[in-house]
């Protein structure tokens, strides 16, 4: 009799442990099969508008940008909550907000990394959070900087985050360079150079990189995918 108890339990577990083994397995699947929108809604309570988020962009000069700035990160944007929903402003062609979920599947291996300025409880108010956005609407539709100028004709990424913060909250996150303090010895770089620039390379043009800003002292880690 007890044997045949201890035979109808093991086979008793063996039963559940399968079936939530199947279950288990059809979760992960799900999730990598739909991993943007995943990570979307695990974010909804962790980012807090004004948050800054980092990627290994797809674009042609992704590579020869990381290499010149020595960082794995090659594009940024700020991340907003608008109708429940999460949006990253970004400078690509033209300045837009684009949806998390689509933003992430525009990154190397849907890698990124979102950071926030310390004590942004308190100087990000909401009055403040108001005049980024309305700072960042200057720049809407405007077209994406290839040359990496200083002016607000054109904007490219890191320029347009560093902008708005400074506008908005007079906080500069990251050090200005100038186009010379990059690597620009590796030969990947130099043929983007020369595909934008030719022979005449502004050198001493005023720049922000994102490698700059990722490394800013202002900022603190809050996720990382």
């Amino acid at each position: 009799m007890k044997k045949t108890i201890l035979t109808i339990l093991i086979i008793t577990v063996a039963g559940i442990g399968s079936y939530w083994g199947i279950e288990m397995y059809q979760f992960a699947e799900g999730v990598k099969d739909d991993t943007p929108k995943f990570v979307e809604s695990l974010l909804k309570n962790k980012v807090q508008n004004g948050d800054i988020i980092f990627q290994s962009s797809k674009s042609s000069q992704s590579k020869a940008i990381q290499i010149a700035t020595k960082s794995k990160y090659s594009h940024m944007g700020i991340v907003y909550k608008t109708n429940d929903k999460l949006f990253v402003f970004e400078a690509v062609q033209p300045v837009k907000q684009t949806p998390l979920n689509e933003w992430i599947q525009g990154g190397a291996d849907g890698h990124f990394v979102i950071k926030r300025l310390k004590n942004a409880d308190v100087i990000l108010t909401n009055e403040v959070l108001n005049k980024m956005r309305q700072a960042g609407e200057k720049f809407a539709g405007k077209n994406y900087d290839l040359y990496f100028e200083w002016s607000d004709d054109r904007i490219y990424c890191s320029e347009l985050v560093w902008k708005i913060y400074k506008e908005a909250a007079n906080i500069e996150i990251g050090k200005l360079e100038k186009l010379s303090d990059f690597d620009l010895s590796n030969r990947v770089v130099q043929q983007k150079i020369k595909e934008r620039y030719g022979d005449i390379i502004p050198k001493n043009e005023k720049v922000i990189s994102p490698a700059a800003m990722f490394n800013s002292t202002h900022l603190e880690l809050v996720f990382k995918n």
